[in-house]
């Protein structure tokens, strides 16, 4: 059993025990080693710029492809510009050909009602059959008729107008001068007759119109 002064005795020791330094104890175990930090901030420094030096890697490569896309579209865009344009000069080329070949037949109908309009059977030589000819005639001329309005509608579809001439100041842009006549009335350079007609295409010259112009040569 403790006694008092056992007791005085153990708590004079534990005091004493308390009161004493501990400092290489903490030192050893609590201190942290400066080499060991300095050598881990080391690592950690070498690790952050490699991992920079990366980044800088993918970024520098993401660049030259965005780049090297940038240049390609640019390219791309171009040809297809370009591309379009000649396809687009082509098919202005096919069309015009197209046109002057409908402008060549629209001037044979015109030509074939003018010739039936002034047509007229010899009685002496086709008596017998004169008023079927002249019905004949009649209906086809109707025919050809309708076959040119048709032609003219055909024509206005693809945007084909046709040069007003007859009375109008001579146009070098659009008419050219095949014939001269004299009309003291009128002034020099005006359109006596149309002798071929004119046509524009998307107000753009197609086939120049021949005309007949007033030429005064005396006063």
């Amino acid at each position: 059993m403790t006694t008092e002064t056992q007791k005085t005795e153990l708590l004079e020791e534990f005091q004493s025990y308390l009161q004493q330094p501990h400092q290489e104890f903490f030192t050893a175990q609590e201190q942290p080693d400066l080499n060991t930090l300095l050598s881990e901030l080391t690592s950690l420094k070498t690790e952050v710029k490699m991992e920079s030096r990366q980044f800088k890697s993918t970024i520098d490569t993401l660049s030259t492809a965005l780049d090297s896309a940038h240049g390609s579209n640019h390219y791309l865009t171009t040809e297809i510009e370009e591309n379009t344009k000649r396809f687009k000069q082509e098919q202005d080329k096919v069309m015009r050909s197209m046109l002057l070949e409908m402008v060549d037949i629209y001037d044979r109908l015109s030509t074939s009602i003018a010739a039936l309009q002034n047509y007229q059977p010899v009685n002496l030589l086709f008596r017998h059959s004169h008023k079927k000819d002249i019905h004949f005639i009649e209906r086809f001329k109707e025919g050809q008729i309708m076959s040119l309005k048709r032609f003219e509608q055909l024509l206005q579809r693809h945007q084909v107008k046709i040069i007003n001439c007859t009375g109008q100041l001579l146009d070098p842009v659009t008419m050219t001068a095949v014939e001269t006549g004299e009309a003291p009335e009128l002034a020099n350079g005006i359109v006596l007759e149309e002798l071929r007609k004119g046509f524009l295409y998307q107000e753009q010259v197609l086939r120049l119109a021949e005309v007949k112009v007033n030429k005064i040569t005396h006063k």
